[in-house]
């Protein structure tokens, strides 16, 4: 059976494009709101997202704990951010090669912002039947893109609750 190589979901934040995507484009912050991610270290001098940026996350899925590195590849405020996740290893990214592509659109409707996020398998030299057999014993029995719209669906939710409690903070 071929794979599904890549799956996507939005949701409607009641914020602007630019605060949305201050808050998402911040790789250090990605644990408060991904199921797996732990947050992030930024290689090199900390500042603003740019294109080129590399960071390692840090993701944990029960029991297990992995590092992987990645660069952004996309850095436009308020609009696209997204970077690729070229290296994975346990204590450090050691094993290089294509991972996924994750991107992030904001696009502003009425009511905020409309958050897309996607997520894209890179795996592409690897036979399906060996992708479909790893993915399985890797997600507890799910391919990664049945596994990665449960993911995005919590991040988009866990995001949302947050922007909106923040901006409501805010108000009060």
């Amino acid at each position: 059976m071929p794979r599904t190589m890549s799956v996507a979901d939005s949701t409607v934040i009641a914020a602007p494009p630019a605060q949305v995507y201050e808050q998402l484009s911040d790789p250090t912050a990605m644990g408060r709101w991904s199921p797996e991610n732990r947050g992030a270290t930024v290689r090199g001098e900390r500042r603003a997202t740019y294109v080129g940026m590399v960071f390692e996350g840090r993701n944990k899925r029960g029991a297990v704990s992995w590092t992987t590195r990645c660069t952004v590849t996309a850095a436009d405020p308020g609009e696209r951010f997204a970077f690729r996740v070229h290296a994975i290893g346990v204590r450090r990214p050691r094993l290089p090669g294509p991972i996924a592509t994750w991107e992030y659109r904001f696009e502003a409707v009425d009511g905020g912002t409309r958050v897309t996020e996607t997520w894209t398998d890179d795996r592409r030299s690897w036979p399906d039947f060996v992708a479909n057999a790893f993915d399985r014993v890797a997600t507890g029995g799910k391919t990664f893109a049945q596994f990665q719209r449960g993911n995005i669906r919590t991040t988009l939710k866990r995001l949302k609750a947050a922007v909106e409690e923040d901006n409501a903070r805010g108000a009060a």
